[in-house]
């Protein structure tokens, strides 16, 4: 199982938000390309970033900073926040991003998400947002009528490889990730799934591992301390 350290971005600097509530958001450094390169020191390979501005309004405000990171830090890099067009696509991959995330354009186009499928094949990942069992989109502020095995259904029968779900209850609480909900959607689709929201202590990374997941986020557990990534790895390889 991969270990994904996170760096959500607003006005340029790294934060971290409560279930995804814009109001509740906390700053934890001016320079995110420096947390990139710690979690590069740590033993990381791989790194989940989102433009959280983009995924709100649609746009790519914080380019400029994830190109810098992408560019200098020694990363995979997966981008999400905003994504909804094929221009932003090729300007991501143009700067080097490993895999880039559709969310809010996956939900509402799927013929969209099967071009860009089409044409850029496992460089397209999807964020698949949950409230209350349903798609969220827009930056989680709005929620769609589309069921989990739904959308997984139609992302398996587009040939989508690679789906970063997320349960937004879980998000930034530090109350453990939902595994429940990843042994369903692991059990019943062929698709490689990062779990992502309440991932908060190693025992989380253990449980994910023993459902055969993909990967893993760590975002908040490591911001507050809870969560070395050098440990986080170490369980991950184990």
């Amino acid at each position: 199982m991969i270990i994904l350290p996170a760096i959500d971005i607003i006005d340029g600097k790294a934060v971290r938000l409560l279930k995804g509530d814009y109001n509740k958001k906390t700053v934890y450094g001016d320079d995110p390309l420096e947390f990139a390169r710690n979690f590069k020191k740590a033993g990381a390979n791989y790194i989940h970033i989102v433009d959280l501005e983009g995924a709100k309004s649609g746009g790519t405000p914080n380019f400029e900073v994830i190109k810098s990171i992408i560019g200098n830090s020694g990363l995979f890099c997966e981008i999400g926040g905003g994504i909804r067009d094929i221009a932003t696509i090729e300007r991501y991959i143009g700067a080097g991003a490993g895999r880039v995330i559709l969310g809010t354009a996956a939900a509402e186009n799927p013929d969209f998400l099967k071009s860009a499928v089409e044409k850029y094949g496992e460089k397209i990942a999807v964020g698949a947002d949950l409230s209350d069992g349903y798609i969220a989109v827009k930056g989680w502020t709005e929620k769609t009528d589309k069921t989990a095995y739904e959308f997984f259904s139609e992302l398996s029968n587009i040939g989508v490889k690679t789906v970063i779900c997320t349960d937004i209850s879980k998000d930034g609480a530090m109350q453990g990730t939902n595994v429940d909900l990843y042994r369903e959607l692991s059990s019943q689709f062929d698709i490689d799934i990062i779990a992502s929201g309440g991932v908060s202590s190693l025992d989380d990374i253990r449980k994910l591992k023993g459902l055969g997941v993909y990967g893993a986020i760590i975002g908040k557990a490591y911001y507050s301390g809870a969560v070395k990534i050098e440990d986080a790895l170490e369980v991950a390889r184990c």
